[in-house]
Formats: C-alpha cells, sequence, structure tokens
C-alpha cells in the first residue's frame, strides 16, 4: 500500500507541474536547443574532416608542381597572337609605292617590283611604303619583338631589325631616324624610327623598305598583314609540300622520258638491224643473179 501511495503521489505531483502555463513551452525549448547543439557539433566536425582532405590534396598538387619546376609559370588560355600590321602609325596617310617581285606574278608586275642599282635590276624582296606628298612619316613596329639590329648601312641606309618567334624577322630599311637600338624590346605600334632615303634606291624617294623573312626567306607583306604570325608557317609549309609534289612530278617526267629515249633506241637499233639484214639478203641475192648469169653464159 505504501509504494502505491509514492506512485500516486509523484504522478499527482507530475500532473501539477504540467498544469503549469511555462512547463511545456521550456521542455521544448530545451529540446530545440539540444537538437541544435548536436547539428552545429556534427557540421564543426565535417568540415574538420573536409578541410584536412583539402590540405591534403594541396599538399600532394603542391609536390607534383614541385617536380616539374619548369612547367610552374602559368600561361592564359585566352592569350591572343598578335596579327601583322602595316609598320606606320595610320595605314590611310600612305600608299605603297613598289611590291614585293612575286615570280608568279605577270611580266608587267615583276618589272614594277624591280630596284634599279648600279644599272643593274635587282627583284624587290620586300615594299616599298611612302606618303602622298613625298613627307617622312613616323615608322612602327608591326609585331612585338627584340630588336637585333639597329645601324647604318651605307647602302640602305638606317636599317633596324626586330627578331619575332618562329624565326620570324621583319626588317626596316632606308631610315632617317632611329628610336631604338640593339638589344631594346619593342612592342606593336611602337615607333622605331622616321621614314627616309638610301642609296640602292633614289628613285623611291622618302619611303620606308619593309620586309618579313623567316629562316632569311622574304615573304610578301601583303600577303600576311592582319593575319597572324603563324600564317606564315601555314603558307611555306603549303609551299614545301607544292615543291614536293612538283618535284616528283618531275621525276616521273624524267622516268617516262628517258622510258622514252630507251625505246627509241631499241627501236632505231632493231630497224638498223632490218636494214642490214636487208642488205645483207640483197648483196646475197645479187651474187646468186651474178652467178646464174655466169653459168647461162658459159653453157
Amino acid at each position: 500500500m505504501k509504494e502505491e501511495e509514492k506512485l500516486t503521489s509523484r504522478s499527482s505531483k507530475w500532473k501539477r507541474i504540467t498544469k503549469k502555463k511555462w512547463v511545456l513551452p521550456a521542455i521544448y525549448l530545451g529540446s530545440a536547443a539540444l537538437i541544435l547543439t548536436g547539428v552545429l557539433w556534427y557540421q564543426a566536425a565535417t568540415d574538420d574532416i573536409i578541410g584536412n582532405e583539402t590540405d591534403n590534396v594541396q599538399d600532394v598538387a603542391d609536390k607534383q608542381l614541385s617536380q616539374y619546376p619548369d612547367q610552374q609559370e602559368a600561361v592564359p588560355v585566352n592569350a591572343l597572337e598578335e596579327n601583322f600590321k602595316m609598320p606606320v602609325l595610320d595605314e590611310n596617310e600612305v600608299k605603297i609605292k613598289k611590291q614585293f617581285y612575286d615570280n608568279n606574278a605577270s611580266s608587267e608586275e615583276q618589272e614594277a617590283a624591280l630596284v634599279v642599282y648600279n644599272n643593274t635590276y635587282y627583284p624587290s624582296t620586300g615594299i616599298d611604303i611612302a606618303m602622298e606628298n613625298g613627307e617622312s612619316f613616323d615608322v612602327a613596329a608591326s609585331l612585338s619583338g627584340t630588336v637585333i639590329r639597329a645601324e647604318n648601312d651605307p647602302i640602305l641606309g638606317n636599317v633596324v631589325e626586330i627578331k619575332h618567334e618562329n624565326d620570324v624577322v621583319t626588317f626596316y630599311q632606308s631610315l632617317d631616324e632611329m628610336h631604338v637600338e640593339q638589344g631594346t624590346e619593342v612592342v606593336q605600334g611602337e615607333v622605331i624610327g622616321t621614314a627616309g632615303t638610301s642609296i640602292y634606291d633614289k628613285d623611291a624617294g622618302v619611303h620606308v623598305h619593309f620586309e618579313i623573312r623567316q629562316n632569311n626567306e622574304p615573304v610578301n607583306p601583303i600577303e600576311f598583314f592582319n593575319k597572324p604570325l603563324s600564317s606564315i608557317d601555314v603558307k611555306a609549309e603549303a609551299a614545301k609540300n607544292e615543291a614536293k609534289k612538283e618535284k616528283e612530278a618531275e621525276a616521273v617526267n624524267e622516268k617516262s622520258e628517258a622510258n622514252t629515249a630507251n625505246e627509241k633506241q631499241q627501236t632505231e637499233a632493231t630497224n638498223e638491224n632490218v636494214d642490214e639484214a636487208n642488205a645483207a639478203d640483197s648483196a646475197e641475192n645479187a651474187d646468186e643473179g651474178e652467178a646464174s648469169e655466169d653459168n647461162s653464159q658459159s653453157s
């Protein structure tokens, strides 16, 4: 009985407590606090794990990069290749006075691309650019690069050469003033001098003679203005393939001509043998005729 009275007493106390207005909200708040504490603890533990894994991955990446020191420098993915530009500040103020000598051009165009020096004609290996009024003008770098030559030539005038990638060099001749020296790094469009004259091409007057060369082989600048530097490689490869085809065609023609010559020799030799056989037969027949005639006369 005493145990039942104790249980009844405790139950009555709990009922009295739960009847109070603040009890249930307190229980809810306490439960929410416990849940929130558990969530925050779990999140903190997860962040530590992820952080450690990230650090490990970064350590592995750093170790791999350290094995290739030459490749650590990042190259911009969107880096743009420069296009060849006419070596002037304003293309609308100048004209091309003499064109590049092209072996495939017409005879009139080839004649117009000749330079007369010391009573001798030389093909133009570049283009001559001049002002309409014949005055001097600023000469600018066609591409960014390094100046490898900046000096006076007694025949060509002041000369500047700028080296670029892929063994490409741009030449600027007949300059009056030079604003750069050997070893200078220039950017595209930077003024490197002013147009002048030269003994080599006096008839051109005030001008700049501009050339583009790859492996010291001149190419027509007109074909590459506003095109990337790599376009020269494409054209050179195409020219190489064309030359290879022409060489193969020449070899086939030479072989065909040799076969034709051999056949002709064999035919001539056969004809000679036939002629000799016919001559021998004719001589034998003649001898037989003479012998027959002698026998007739004897009888």
